[in-house]
């Protein structure tokens, strides 16, 4: 598709927000929940963990790919107006605010908040002598063994330092001859980022224990200074296409290069001498700008280890995810998901909904039923206890024809599923590794039954993936139905994914990259066409960054059609402006889930008057329409539209986790008198349908 022309300044502002920007704009709403007092406290320490996460991968792929630009001369400009030069020096303007942030959020909150509470990050030099002995006993059987120092001197060139990981860089000293050396002792990422102290409460940073003991690696040598770095290094997975024969063995050879990729980040902490910095920098040839000085830990991705302590009361009220009525147990015995699919379609919403009960029971019915002859299911990230991956196995094993599509591209998931595929395999299931150039991100299994003479279908498309521990975590939407024109779309859509097939009719189903863009145009100027008093639209989704789309919407705005947009990450258009988009209302809704499913819901997308809503993986992400598999399906049951309409509103009603984007770019929080939070509210309306009164 040729690239969307745009009007880059128009009413004294751009016309177009920039992606990575955006982005950073998301990741500044996390660390607001981890500077909020009334977040509970652990809860706090969560989202520190995750603001940290955040950037790290940032920087792997993001950074990585806007230096490799620069580094080969290209200058061409993103439909916001920028080069790659200018997005390096604006996003690293906005990040020093944004890391001062966080370390004041740590250093000058979250750590007289927890020692408040009996948990205290300690410093080892405060630690009294009961202390340290448990630390030198912690060091010598759990911590010495797994060391490693390695020297830099003429005999031993500088050591390779791997991405992400933590490390002290030390100067030892020869008392006899004044020799000075440098060595590099990595931290071990295999160990806890944080030694807790025999009390349970108190807590030392790991690297610290290390360096009270670096007597113990460094016998008969006076050190000098002993102090943390951290490197971050290029981490994007990209296939040459003559590696396009051999997927599995390509991806594997990529992620042996992963490791040797360019460091696009060099974390140091403040007190590092101007020799050992000038020495990193030109060893591990970064550029100043690249440079990034912290006063407390680095990493602190490894507060998620605070979560797990039995401290209940500062953390979120614990939720069990609801079995909706139609899938409750009958006199101790499982629903038999098939006849209860043949009676109508059943909308899943996670985590309010059980996983457990629901999509994980579909397979795993279908894994046992005598009269199922096939499954084929999507995987695009799993966890390493899903019972999908068993159900998939025992069905293979019990001679049912078993098909897997494995995603082996799904960033920073590729080992793990290169592991799955093997297993898979071994059992007997038909593993299929997709394209080369496009990612298959659908969410989607199906179930082939032989019932008396018929054959019939079940499916599962969804929002999210097969992943039982982020369906706990993430908010996600599937629909599961025994509907024949679905079972014929998703039929068709498998036959595409293992076999050789460009032009694919489906019915009910909307899908990338073939149609999906340019079905959601249609849909969007159907409203338009319906005017502004019948015309409405409204959409949920993780990102919107496509230019062609926020154009149509534009169109949208300028015909008059109300918008409401609730995009929890990147937003790349700009809303309220008179002229041009001043019918359009962004906001953002993040907190103690993360807001991952995506709905369309177009006020005469299926007739004049009646709504078409639209579920499934797609954002409204160029990677999403051009360069992925994505399904969106279409939802057809009165009843179930009525719950996605409720989930729109709640969205659009909260007061509580909402951000609102305002023309000039900035995020407002919306702290209101209602007192509306979704995710408190969307456990309440999941009790009420399982026939439980909220509590």
């Amino acid at each position: 598709m040729e690239p969307v022309e745009t009007e880059l300044e128009t009413t004294g502002g751009p016309r177009l927000f920039n992606r990575e920007l955006s982005w950073l704009d998301f990741n500044a709403r996390v660390l607001e929940l981890a500077e909020d007092e009334s977040t509970p406290l652990l809860e706090r320490a969560k989202f520190l963990a995750i603001f940290s996460g955040n950037l790290d991968e940032f920087f792997q792929v993001r950074i990585a790919g806007l230096k490799d630009q620069v580094a080969a001369g290209i200058t061409r400009r993103t439909p916001d107006g920028r080069t790659p030069a200018q997005q390096l020096i604006e996003i690293r303007d906005a990040l020093e605010p944004l890391l001062e942030r966080q370390e004041q959020a740590f250093l000058e909150s979250l750590v007289p908040a927890l020692a408040a509470e009996g948990i205290v990050y300690s410093d080892v030099a405060d630690l009294d002598d009961e202390d340290r002995k448990f630390l030198d006993e912690e060091f010598d059987s759990r911590i010495f063994p797994v060391l490693t120092p390695l020297a830099v001197d003429p005999g031993h060139p500088f050591p390779y330092i791997s991405d992400l990981s933590l490390n002290l860089a030390v100067v030892v000293r020869n008392p006899d001859t004044g020799d000075i050396r440098f060595a590099r002792v990595k931290v071990p990422s295999l160990l806890p980022r944080f030694v807790v102290l025999p009390d349970g409460e108190r807590f030392v940073p790991l690297e610290q224990v290390i360096g009270t003991h670096l007597g113990r690696l460094f016998p008969g040598m006076e050190i000098d200074e002993q102090v943390a770095f951290r490197v971050t290094r290029n981490a994007d997975l990209t296939l040459e296409d003559e590696e396009a024969d051999d997927l599995l063995a390509a991806v594997e050879v990529e992620l042996r290069r992963r490791r040797f990729g360019r460091a696009v980040r060099l974390e140091i902490d403040a007190r590092m001498s101007p020799e050992i910095r000038d020495l990193l920098v030109r060893e591990l040839e970064v550029e100043e700008e690249d440079v990034y000085v912290h006063r407390g830990p680095l990493g602190l991705g490894g507060l998620f280890a605070l979560v797990e302590l039995d401290r209940p009361e500062l953390k979120d009220p614990v939720w069990s995810p609801i079995t909706q009525l139609r899938l409750a147990e009958v006199d101790d015995e499982p629903v038999d998901m098939f006849a209860e699919l043949r009676r109508g379609d059943i909308l899943v919403h996670h985590p309010y909904s059980s996983f457990a009960t629901s999509v994980e029971e579909f397979i795993r019915q279908a894994s046992v039923d005598p009269q199922v002859l096939a499954i084929k299911l999507t995987l695009y990230r799993t966890s390493g206890d899903s019972s999908i991956i068993e159900s998939l196995i025992r069905a293979a094993e019990g001679g049912k024809q078993v098909a897997a599509l494995v995603e082996l591209k799904a960033r920073f998931d590729e080992q793990a599923n290169i592991e799955w595929a093997r297993r898979l395999e071994k059992a007997g299931v038909h593993v299929a590794y997709g394209f080369v150039d496009l990612k298959i991100h659908t969410k989607t299994a199906l179930v082939v039954r032989e019932e008396g003479d018929r054959i019939h279908r079940y499916v599962h498309i969804g929002t999210g993936n097969y992943n039982p521990k982020t369906a706990k975590l993430y908010e996600d939407l599937g629909l599961l139905s025994a509907d024949d024109v679905l079972g014929s779309d998703l039929s068709q859509l498998f036959n595409f994914l293992t076999g050789y097939s460009r032009e694919v009719p489906y019915q009910r189903l909307l899908v990338a990259p073939h149609w999906l863009r340019d079905s959601i145009v249609e849909l969007v100027r159907n409203e338009v066409a319906a005017g502004p008093e019948q015309g409405r639209i409204t959409m949920k989704m993780n990102s919107l960054v496509d230019a062609r789309l926020i154009e149509e919407l534009y169109a949208a705005s300028a015909a008059g059609i109300p918008v409401d947009l609730i995009v929890r990450g990147i937003c790349c258009l700009r809303p309220g402006v008179p002229g041009m988009s001043e019918t359009i209302r962004v906001r953002s809704i993040v907190g103690r889930y993360l807001e991952h499913s995506r709905i369309y819901r177009f006020a005469n997308g299926a007739g004049p008057g009646r709504a078409a809503y639209y579920i499934g993986s797609a954002d409204l992400m160029p990677r999403n329409l051009d360069r992925r598999v994505e399904a969106l399906v279409s939802v057809l049951d009165p009843a179930l539209q009525d719950r996605l309409q409720q989930v729109l509103d709640v969205n659009l009603a909260d007061d509580q986790h909402a951000w609102v984007l305002e023309p000039s770019g900035r995020w407002v929080r919306r702290k209101g008198p209602e007192g509306v939070s979704t995710h408190e509210r969307l456990q309440e309306l999941a009790l009420v349908r399982a026939g439980r009164r909220a509590e």
